[in-house]
């Protein structure tokens, strides 16, 4: 009886900390997707198969593991999209903003312009709060090819926002 007891809230405790991490899994799928439907259809996902999953989750830090679900899923999702064509969306060119609204316009669109690894890592790191080490786990990656992901994707916006052409190059 008392090991059903322990089960019970343990299973209790996974899902409350599920729970938890929701506007968190949103607030990183809504950059990372840069469309609110998607975004929202990622944490669902990412939801559905975390409390599927339960079974599988060891311990550890479920913050990473459920950024590692979320990543994964948008990277299944953007390969498909690959496969294909893509229809560009008219948009507006913001001729009238000014100030604090025009400069988020700009690092938004400098954020666009980022290979995914890149803004993935950065979103991890500087929304998140994420460490190096935490992102390398969730990239599935070294920890210097996350500090090399996170160099250049500031590189490049620091270029964007100065009205270079940033070098777009794909890093593994």
């Amino acid at each position: 009886m008392e090991s059903q007891v322990g089960a019970i809230g343990a299973m209790n405790e996974f899902r409350d900390g599920v729970e938890a991490m929701i506007p968190a899994l949103r607030r990183y799928a809504r950059a990372l997707a840069r469309d609110t439907d998607i975004a929202d259809d990622l944490v669902q996902d990412t939801l559905v198969r975390a409390l599927r999953s339960e079974k599988l989750f060891l311990g550890g830090d479920l913050r990473s593991w459920l950024y590692t679900i979320l990543t994964n899923l948008n990277r299944n999702r953007r390969r498909a999209l690959a496969r294909r064509p893509t229809l560009m969306p008219w948009t507006d060119t913001g001729a009238d903003a000014s100030g604090t609204e025009a400069e988020g316009g700009d690092i938004a669109r400098a954020l666009a312009t980022l290979v995914e690894e890149q803004r993935a890592a950065l979103l991890l790191v500087a929304l998140e709060g994420l460490s190096y080490r935490e992102v390398a786990d969730i990239q599935g990656v070294p920890i210097g090819t996350v500090m090399s992901r996170l160099a250049r994707a500031r590189a490049h916006i620091r270029a964007s926002l100065d009205g270079e052409k940033p070098m777009l190059r794909r890093v593994k």
